[in-house]
């Protein structure tokens, strides 16, 4: 029987859970390492009491970059057995996170069905839930309900839930002001908005911060604090309304953390390369180290079909510079709901994005497949080369489709692989070319 609410309250107390001792192992450091961290709120093991077989992740920014994988049905795509499949694939490439972002149907077996099979941290946004579940336009929907709902997903064993508690009634007046190219892209800030303004009250999961933190510190879930207001275009990024709302988030962390409430706050976004370090620099300052949740972001506007990879390229330099935790991007990004193969080139691409930080970074032993890969190159090692390969498939089906006449080499070079001459000369050897 565990003596503690969360792992912070754990943490602040002293105690070295069975979750940072998982962590630990993962990322080559001391349970009391791990333990500190945690007490500070710069690392998050999002692990809810009833999600029963999790197996722990840690995210911080001095920890290896995690990747979120974000699925669920909606009303043109209904299939939960293809989603569930996603899932497994996912959780198979090596996604430490899934989030449930359903949007239609009975979303509670399908939600129950991940934190019961699922070893991923399972993440939600609970405002989408709340129209399903209650079955009920948004403006008749109360305060009350919203707060239901999240219990409701806490109970269900959820690690980590989205609330966007940033935006407030001033905001909608600065939505209008400042005429931004497209407005408000988060979904969940949308409906917040949306009820706002429909029913001229105050955003509830603001107003009622506090009975929220009751439901999160008693099944420790962590708080993953929404940004309703992050940039959708390159012209919106670093503006007023989304630098305001990040202040906010960093009184809510305070607030969060005075609870012993583990919290992630999200960021961009749409930003231009050139704004990124200086935006995740800005964060870790007002929100004070706690990890942060990037989409991307995706560093141009012109590439739909392709956000994989601007995602990724944003990623990178995102994780360089002290971001903690990935949300993938599929080539369907702004298109459709992605289908299996979009969830995989969203996750490779992420993974990429991610390790290129770490090592950026020096995350201990984060280079050791790199440093083993180029020791397979150097003595044409090809089936150590598919050991390290970040999907081994791919190269292996590459080079099988196309092999060359010259076993040693590639059909690109042949004799003239520089690396066999290299290993020839150095050798002694005679070079034959022709």
């Amino acid at each position: 029987m565990r003596d503690y609410t969360t792992q912070m309250d754990a943490a602040r107390r002293g105690i070295i859970t069975p979750e940072m001792e998982i962590v630990a192992r993962k990322e080559y450091r001391t349970g009391e390492e791990i333990r500190d961290l945690v007490a500070k709120g710069q690392v998050a093991i999002c692990a809810n009491r009833n999600h029963t077989c999790i197996e722990p992740n840690g995210v911080g920014s001095m920890l290896r970059t995690k990747i979120n994988v974000n699925l669920g049905v909606s009303r043109d795509c209904k299939d939960y057995d293809v989603e569930m499949r996603k899932v497994m694939a996912a959780v198979d490439l090596g996604a430490e996170a899934i989030m449930d972002l359903s949007s239609h149907g009975n979303t509670e077996p399908f939600r129950k069905k991940l934190t019961s099979e699922c070893p991923a941290m399972i993440g939600t946004v609970p405002v989408y839930d709340s129209v399903i579940h209650y079955q009920r336009d948004l403006a008749t929907l109360t305060a009350q309900d919203f707060i239901d709902v999240v219990r409701l997903h806490a109970e269900n064993g959820v690690d980590f839930v989205t609330l966007h508690c940033g935006i407030t009634r001033k905001t909608i007046e600065q939505i209008r002001q400042h005429k931004r190219k497209m407005n408000i892209v988060s979904r969940g800030g949308s409906l917040v908005f949306a009820w706002m303004s429909m029913t001229g009250e105050e955003n509830p999961f603001y107003e009622y911060f506090d009975e929220i933190l009751d439901v999160c510190r008693e099944y420790d879930v962590t708080i993953s604090l929404g940004d309703a207001c992050r940039p959708g275009c390159l012209a919106d990024a670093g503006d007023v309304c989304q630098i305001e709302e990040l202040v906010r988030l960093g009184e809510l962390t305070r607030r969060a953390w005075a609870r012993d409430v583990q919290v992630m706050v999200e960021g961009p976004g749409h930003m231009s390369l050139d704004q990124i370090e200086a935006n995740m620099k800005l964060q870790q300052t007002i929100c004070l180290g706690a990890p942060f949740y990037v989409l991307g972001p995706i560093v141009t506007d012109i590439a739909p079909g392709y956000d994989h990879i601007t995602a990724a390229i944003g990623g990178a330099v995102a994780a360089s510079a002290g971001a903690a935790f990935l949300c993938y991007v599929t080539p369907a990004e702004h298109l459709a709901l992605p289908n299996v193969e979009d969830v995989k080139q969203g996750i490779l691409a992420a993974k990429i994005a991610a390790h290129a930080a770490d090592i950026a970074k020096k995350v201990p032993h984060a280079r050791d497949l790199d440093d083993a890969m180029a020791d397979a190159r150097r003595t044409f090692d090809w089936d150590k080369q598919w050991e390290c390969a970040i999907d081994p498939e791919t190269p292996k089906g590459i080079r099988s489709a196309r092999m060359p006449q010259q076993e040693d080499s590639c059909s690109m070079c042949g004799k003239f692989c520089a690396v066999r001459s290299m290993n020839k000369a150095l050798k002694g050897e005679y070079i034959d070319i022709l």
